[in-house]
């Protein structure tokens, strides 16, 4: 077993992100073009709105709480010290992870069962989905058999993964954890590890330059109503509007 604890805890996660960082680099200068999630949204939208809603705001809030418990371990042992704010940030977690759930489900089955989208999609797609949906899952199931996660991830994982960054790996704790945390934590590698090969690279070039962007001038030189309205004929020429 030390054997593979040693593989899987410190070998494993320094193989994924190098794969990660190489991956990203050689896609993102030989294929650009496909650093994008490849959106479906004009062949089905009614599923993808309800599905990726509530999965990308549960996946922000819960990844933002894990960021935090790691960057400042302390000032969230601190917080959850009084036994209200603990429960308020569980009861809050797992009510975004439920968010996340509802929503990989809703995308999974959009995706499988869409004949337009199935068209599309290829064998990462589906499991690159089915890896989160079980991470979610895992993350879920530890919240309601392992409680108060947000203080033992800051006074057990934190370490580890400072110990990671530091190149100097101490994984005395987390093989000890039990079997669930340990898959857990053996699936953010791997979801790392996919990132470059997967639809999950779009988050490298998330197009925040939009923000400060001037705003798009459009300008219609037709009538909007008559040019939008269905029964208006067909024309060979055309429309002159930018």
């Amino acid at each position: 077993m030390t054997a593979l604890n040693n593989f899987l805890f410190i070998a494993f996660p320094y193989l994924a992100f190098g794969v990660f960082v190489v991956g990203s680099v050689y896609r993102y200068k030989n294929i650009s073009f496909k650093v994008s999630s490849l959106s479906s949204q004009f062949l089905e939208s009614k599923a993808l709105f309800w599905g990726s809603i509530p999965f990308h705001i549960g996946v922000l809030v819960v990844l933002l709480g894990h960021v935090i418990a790691f960057l400042f371990p302390a000032g969230t042992l601190l917080w959850n010290a009084h036994p209200v704010r603990l429960i308020i940030l569980e009861v809050t977690a797992f009510t975004f992870g439920l968010c996340m759930l509802f929503g990989l489900v809703l995308l999974y089955y959009r995706r499988a069962t869409t004949p337009r989208i199935r068209m599309v999609s290829n064998k990462m797609d589906m499991f690159i989905e089915l890896v989160l949906l079980l991470q979610v899952i895992l993350g879920l199931w530890i919240a309601l058999g392992y409680r108060w996660g947000s203080s033992w991830f800051a006074a057990d994982l934190t370490p580890y993964l400072w110990s990671l960054v530091k190149f100097s790996p101490e994984i005395s704790a987390v093989k000890e954890l039990p079997v669930v945390i340990k898959l857990h934590i053996i699936g953010a590698f791997l979801l790392v590890l996919l990132i470059p090969f997967s639809r999950l690279v779009h988050f490298l070039v998330a197009p925040f330059h939009y923000i400060g962007r001037p705003y798009q001038r459009v300008i219609w030189y037709w009538n909007k109503k008559e040019v939008r309205d269905p029964k208006t004929k067909w024309s060979q020429f055309r429309p002159k509007n930018n």
